[in-house]
């Protein structure tokens, strides 16, 4: 409930303020979705109310004609003047911590309403300005497939059940109780309560095969007050080893390794030389072979070997699956 009513009063914030002229009551209800659901005296409490919180948040919503010449039935709005923030002095990691979550809201599906909002706007004749709602496109990009069902879970304290596969490993199910997401070395990882292993732990989301699953109610778990996703990543991962591989990666390939580099050298235009430090064999071996032939490894020979099998593995699949 209280997701749906958020949900609700960002669709009217931005409706009241995209448009150009004062929207009566029966076009606020035909461009929200919740309120389009309900009764007439449904709708009419439900809007009272949500004028009232948006009230005690700093947003006025105002009251007008669109023509002062003619008695028009009185319509609604909230001014940009008012509703805009003054500027911000952001340190650099507070701007980036802004902009993250801006993002992934985005991403988690909660702009589809507004979206819809915004067309049925236009639809019944309202001037819409929509450069209002520029700076809130989304930009997160994200391919985990897992992301929208893990976002939700977390948020809203929903245990979960997941297929889990690690490099050279069979894949398990696993149990989890789930705090938090967190970007962490360019990947996605869910962190929580491992409930088949009875401890804090972390999965990266690109390794989830398959559906997630609630096993649970949703607040059916307390996440510990003192929780830093940061600090838990940060004693999970294993430092950095000593051990380094040299690889050769195709110019404008291989991203996520280069980042990871100490060392770059041009062997031509086409090809450079690099040196990464590694902890998992397997962790690099997988991300190595997931670049085929763009990116081949030169040292050490047991990373090489491990890449080698991974690629005829994935070779075997495909023909599997072609048969």
């Amino acid at each position: 409930m209280a997701e749906r009513k958020t949900e609700r009063l960002m669709n009217l914030i931005f409706a009241l303020l995209v448009s150009r002229q004062y929207l009566t009551k029966d076009q606020i209800r035909e461009s929200i979705a919740d309120y389009r659901d309900s009764t007439p005296q449904a709708f009419d409490r439900k809007f009272e109310r949500d004028k009232e919180e948006l009230r005690e948040l700093g947003i006025t919503v105002e009251m007008g004609q669109n023509d002062k010449y003619f008695n028009d039935e009185p319509g609604y709005r909230i001014r940009r003047d008012e509703a805009e923030l003054p500027d911000l002095e952001l340190t650099r990691e507070e701007a980036a911590v802004i902009g993250l979550a801006t993002q992934v809201w985005e991403h988690a599906g909660l702009a589809s309403e507004s979206t819809t909002a915004l067309v049925k706007l236009k639809a019944i004749g309202v001037d819409v300005d929509t450069s209002v709602l520029r700076m809130a496109e989304p930009k997160l990009s994200t391919d985990e497939p897992s992301f929208d069902s893990m976002w939700e879970a977390v948020t809203r304290r929903i245990p979960i059940s997941f297929v889990y596969a690690r490099p050279g490993r069979e894949p398990m199910e696993r149990h989890l109780q789930p705090w938090g997401i967190i970007s962490w070395h360019d990947r996605w990882y869910v962190g929580g309560f491992d409930l088949d292993r009875d401890e804090v732990r972390i999965f990266r989301l690109s390794r989830v095969v398959g559906e997630v699953e609630t096993i649970g109610a949703p607040g059916s778990y307390e996440v510990p007050e003192d929780v830093d996703m940061k600090d838990i990543a940060r004693e999970l991962f294993p430092p950095a080893s000593d051990v380094a591989a040299v690889l050769r990666i195709r110019t404008g390939r291989g991203q996520s390794l280069r980042r990871l580099a100490e060392k770059v050298t041009p062997l031509s235009e086409d090809l450079d030389e690099v040196e990464i430090r590694y902890s998992s064999r397997w962790e690099l071996a997988s991300e190595v072979a997931s670049y085929g032939p763009d990116v081949v490894v030169v040292s050490p020979p047991d990373v090489r070997d491990a890449v080698i099998e991974r690629l005829k593995a994935a070779a075997r699949g495909s023909l599997e699956v072609g048969a």
